[in-house]
This record gives structure tokens, sequence and C-alpha cells, in this order.
């Protein structure tokens, strides 16, 4: 099993930064990509960035060019920079881990924009 810990969610304003760390434990080896997902209310969980193992990035349309992502297979952790933040980013952010081809999942950290 996989535990996964967010941090760095928060309130920001229109057009700020935020960094989002997720910090992953327990049977870490094979893990072969990890990313973000969120869920806004009323609206579908949604995937927004991931990378693998290998480094191989992946964004969603709405988040490329303002979203981030980076990792260190040696810490088992990755981060979510987040810029030019608008108030559609608004959602609770999960962390995802992708092990054996099963999903696991963080707690969920609450990213508000707004002025």
């Amino acid at each position: 099993q996989v535990q996964l810990v967010e941090s760095g969610g928060g309130l920001v304003q229109p057009g700020g930064s935020l960094r989002l760390s997720c910090a992953a434990s327990g049977r870490v080896f094979s893990i072969s990509a990890m990313g973000w997902y969120r869920q806004a209310p009323g609206k579908q969980r949604e995937a927004v960035a991931s990378i693998t193992s290998g480094g191989t990035t992946n964004y969603a349309d709405s988040v490329k060019g303002r979203f981030t992502i980076s990792g260190d297979n040696d810490k088992n952790t990755v981060t979510l920079q987040m810029n030019s933040l608008k108030a559609d980013d608004t959602a609770v952010y999960y962390c995802n881990a992708l092990r054996y081809g099963r999903h696991y999942w963080g707690q969920g950290t609450q990213v508000t924009v707004s002025s």
C-alpha cells in the first residue's frame, strides 16, 4: 500500500501563485507515475498534471503554461507549481500515485482562488 500526504493548499488571489507538495510513503517502490487531480463543486474529478518515473510530464490543456509538475524519485515526492491562478482553478486537489496498475490517493487539499 501507498500513503500520500499533500500540503500547500490555501487561499490565493487571482493571478497569484501556490505550490502543492505530495509525499509518498509505504510501498513506494515500483511507483510508475504520480500526478494531481482536482475536483470542483458540482464537477467531476479531472486530471491536472502527471509525471512518470522517467520524467515525462503531461498537462491538462486548461493549465498548460501555468502549472508545472516536478518529481524527485529519491525523495518520493511530487510538486505542483501553480502560477497565474484563476478562479476556475478553485478545487480540492488530490495527489495520485500509480503502482502496478492501481491508483492511490491522498486526502486532498483545498485551493481557493478568490479576491
